[in-house]
């Protein structure tokens, strides 16, 4: 017998999420999905109890929605949670979302309504007014500027962690076994059908958000190095720049030397000492980033490492 799939799958990694988890839990029950749906949750070797909360939620969930709880051995990046949530969801269509309700779990449907009646293959969401503090609005546009220039997405698509995506990017993206995984990359590496949708965003629950300014580099990082060369041939071109005006200088410096008075020298070779150095410097830093992470994936470093899978809800 066939295994029947839900319409929809929802995907939830929690990180701190104990006190919130539970009553999101009781929200996506309520939803009136037609066709069926499923909720995953992953807990992302969050440091409280976070874990016991889900395996109670899992063992108290109501028949007929299927809940899956994927516990991770230690924290491993919520995109690496996201991906253990894909590789556990059953349904044609996979949304994932935050656990913090600033993206209220009633406009799910919204969204996926809207991915089916486009025909799309990932709808992002975009907001009216965000309720992130002002260096996470900054660096949400900085992200997206350079997402603009390093991966194959339609310009100017806001991307944000609250998406849709159809079983056709799920399978594909799900594949990828790398140890930094990127999901925007993946996807674009899939499709560029993509839609935009507004929803609404607001304020946390409560604490305060997980992604730190370290966080947010290394997400950066994933992006730049994993799905784009663009960083390798900005090092190639800011080389022949320097070059460049390296021999400019050194031109200018002959001629000085032979028709006006030399120099004393000591000021203009430390200023030229420290821009050639340091732009070697940045140019090895980005080559020994590719090369750190070729040598990581080589010797098979784990995108994630599952502890236990539950079940709940006659799932």
């Amino acid at each position: 017998m066939s295994e029947t799939r839900p319409l929809l799958s929802v995907v939830v990694p929690v990180y701190r999420g104990a006190q919130s988890v539970g009553p999101l839990v009781q929200r996506l029950n309520e939803l009136k999905v037609e066709g069926g749906h499923e909720i995953v949750l992953v807990n992302d070797g969050s440091p409280d109890n976070s874990a016991e909360v889900c395996r109670a939620l899992a063992a108290a969930q109501p028949t007929g929605i299927p809940l899956t709880f994927v516990n991770l051995a230690r924290n491993f990046g919520e995109h690496a949670a996201v991906m253990a949530g894909y590789r556990h969801a059953r349904g044609a269509f996979v949304v994932n979302i935050d656990d913090d309700f600033q993206n209220p779990p009633e406009e799910i449907l919204k969204v996926l309504r809207y991915a089916i009646d486009g025909g799309y293959d990932v709808v992002y969401t975009r907001f009216a007014a965000k309720q992130h503090e002002a260096w996470r609005n900054w660096g949400s546009r900085l992200n997206g500027w350079m997402a603009d220039h390093l991966l194959d997405k339609p310009r100017g698509l806001y991307l944000s962690s609250f998406r849709c995506v159809n079983r056709l990017v799920v399978d594909h993206i799900t594949r990828y076994e790398g140890a930094f995984p990127y999901i925007d990359g993946l996807i674009f590496q899939v499709t560029q059908n993509a839609g935009s949708v507004e929803v609404r965003h607001d304020g946390r629950a409560g604490g305060e958000s997980n992604y730190t300014l370290r966080r947010l580099t290394r997400l950066a990082l994933n992006m730049m190095t994993n799905f784009s060369v663009m960083p390798l041939r900005i090092a190639t071109v800011l080389g022949f720049g320097i070059a460049g005006l390296g021999f400019l200088s050194a031109l200018w410096l002959v001629i000085e030397y032979f028709l006006l008075q030399p120099p004393p020298g000591w000021t203009m070779t430390m200023v030229i000492m420290a821009l050639f150095s340091g732009t070697q410097l940045i140019i090895l830093g980005i080559a020994g980033e590719y090369l750190g992470r070729m040598h990581l994936n080589a010797n098979r470093r784990p995108q994630f490492v599952v502890r236990e899978v539950l079940r709940g809800g006659g799932g």
